[in-house]
C-alpha cells in the first residue's frame, strides 16, 4: 500500500461531514417502528424487534406479515432478544450476520482510509485495502452512501480546508494542509464550498457583504438576504429585530446591510412566492452547504407545489434510502425559506412535521399550495 493510506501522525482523525455520515444515534422506539414499516434494510444491524404473539425476533428488514405495534418490542441485540426469550426467524435469521452488515463494514473502513490518509488515495489504493476490485468498491461505496469515493474524499478535505482556514496562518498553508496539490482547483469551487472567497472565510467573512430587507407577507414578517452571488436566505418571523437578531446570527463576521432600497424589487419577488406559490422561484442563488445538504435541497426543488414527499422519498431519491434523519436535519438547516420548499416534506404517515418558521406557516404554505393548483387544474 502506498504512502497515501498513512495517516499523518500529528493530526487528530479528521471527522467525518455529518451530512455524509449515517446517522448511529440510538433510535427511539417510534423511529424503529418506522424503519420495520418500511423494511429498512439499512438499519439491519442496528436493532432487532420481537414480537410478543409469535415469540420471535426478526431483522428490520424482515419480508415476513407486518405485526401490530402493540405486540412489538425492540433490542439493541439478537443476544438481549435472545435473553428475554424470543427465538430467532428462520425466514430473515436476524443473528446471523447479514450481507448488508459486511458491506457496510467494509465502506466503513474505506471511509476511515479517506479521513486519515495525508494525501486523497486512489479509486485504486482504496479499493485494494478492503478487498475489492475497483470497479465493485465503487458501485458498493455509492450504493451505501449514495455518493462516489471521489465525492467523499472532496467532501473530508472541504471539511479540512474549512477548519484550517480558522488556525493557519496563511490560506497557502491550510490548503496544502487538507491534501490539496493545486490551490488553482480549489479557488475554482471556493465560491460553492465557503460561499466566499477563501481569504474572506479566513478572515471570518469580514470581505463578504450580505444585503438584507424585510418584506410584509400572508405569513408575517419576511427578511430577504443576499450576497453577490445570489439570495443566501430567506427568514420568516413575527417582528423585525428577531429577524435581525437572526441574519446576524447567521452571518457574524459579513458587512450586513440592512434596508438597501435598491433591493426591494428582490423583496416582492419572493414575496410573491409565498403569496403565490404556483409560481416559478426564478432567483440567482447563493446556497452555502454541505455537498448532503445540497443534494437534499436540490432534491426539494423537484416535488412540485401542491405535492409532498416523506423524508424516506427524499433519502430515497438521493440514493440514501437510510438517511431518513439526515434528511430531516437538511431541512431544518435550509436558509432559504419558500425558495428552497422544505415544507413540502412530511413524515411518513402523512403528518406535518417541526418547521424552521414553524408548524403553522408550513400547514399554511401545503394548503395554500394544494389550493392554487387544484384551481389552475380546474381551470384548464
Amino acid at each position: 500500500m502506498k504512502s497515501a493510506l498513512k495517516p499523518k501522525p500529528r493530526q487528530t482523525r479528521t471527522p467525518v461531514p455529518a451530512s455524509m455520515d449515517r446517522a448511529l444515534a440510538p433510535l427511539t422506539p417510534d423511529a424503529c417502528w418506522d424503519a420495520v414499516d418500511r423494511r429498512d434494510q439499512g438499519c439491519d444491524g442496528r436493532f432487532v424487534f420481537a414480537v410478543a404473539t409469535t415469540g420471535i425476533y426478526c431483522r428490520p428488514s424482515c419480508p415476513s406479515r407486518r405485526a401490530k405495534r402493540e405486540n412489538v418490542t425492540f433490542f439493541d441485540t439478537p443476544a438481549a432478544a435472545e435473553s428475554a426469550g424470543f427465538r430467532a426467524c428462520k425466514r430473515c435469521r436476524p443473528s446471523e450476520a447479514s450481507a448488508n452488515d459486511a458491506r457496510a463494514r467494509c465502506i466503513s473502513r474505506a471511509c476511515r482510509l479517506i479521513e486519515q490518509a495525508e494525501t486523497p488515495p486512489s479509486l485504486g489504493e482504496l479499493a485494494a485495502a478492503v478487498g475489492l476490485s475497483p470497479h465493485h468498491f465503487h458501485r458498493t461505496f455509492k450504493a451505501t452512501l449514495g455518493v462516489t469515493p471521489k465525492a467523499y474524499t472532496s467532501a473530508v478535505r472541504d471539511s479540512r480546508v474549512r477548519d484550517n482556514l480558522r488556525t493557519m496562518r496563511t490560506v497557502t498553508e491550510a490548503l496544502h494542509e487538507a491534501g490539496f496539490g493545486s490551490s488553482a482547483r480549489f479557488y475554482a469551487n471556493a465560491s460553492e464550498v465557503l460561499g466566499m472567497t477563501p481569504k474572506s472565510f479566513k478572515a471570518g467573512g469580514k470581505d463578504a457583504g450580505i444585503r438584507y430587507s424585510f418584506g410584509t407577507c400572508s405569513l408575517g414578517h419576511i427578511l430577504v438576504a443576499a450576497s453577490q452571488t445570489g439570495v443566501a436566505a430567506v427568514l420568516l418571523g413575527d417582528d423585525k429585530p428577531t429577524l435581525a437578531s437572526e441574519i446576524a446570527h447567521l452571518f457574524p463576521s459579513a458587512v450586513l446591510i440592512a434596508n438597501d432600497k435598491t433591493f426591494d424589487r428582490l423583496v416582492a419577488r419572493v414575496v410573491r412566492l409565498v403569496d403565490e406559490p404556483a409560481t416559478a422561484p426564478d432567483l440567482p442563488l447563493d446556497v452555502r452547504g454541505t455537498a448532503f445538504q445540497r443534494r437534499v435541497w436540490e432534491a426539494l426543488q423537484k416535488v412540485p407545489p401542491g405535492t409532498t414527499a416523506t423524508y424516506a422519498a427524499i433519502a430515497e431519491a438521493i440514493g440514501r434510502p437510510a438517511a431518513a434523519r439526515a434528511v430531516a436535519r437538511a431541512c431544518a438547516s435550509n436558509r432559504l425559506a419558500v425558495v428552497i420548499p422544505c415544507h413540502r416534506v412530511v413524515r411518513s404517515n402523512g403528518e406535518l412535521s417541526g418547521y424552521r418558521w414553524g408548524v403553522g406557516r408550513k400547514r399554511a404554505l401545503v394548503e395554500r399550495e394544494k389550493a392554487a393548483t387544484a384551481a389552475k387544474r380546474r381551470r384548464t
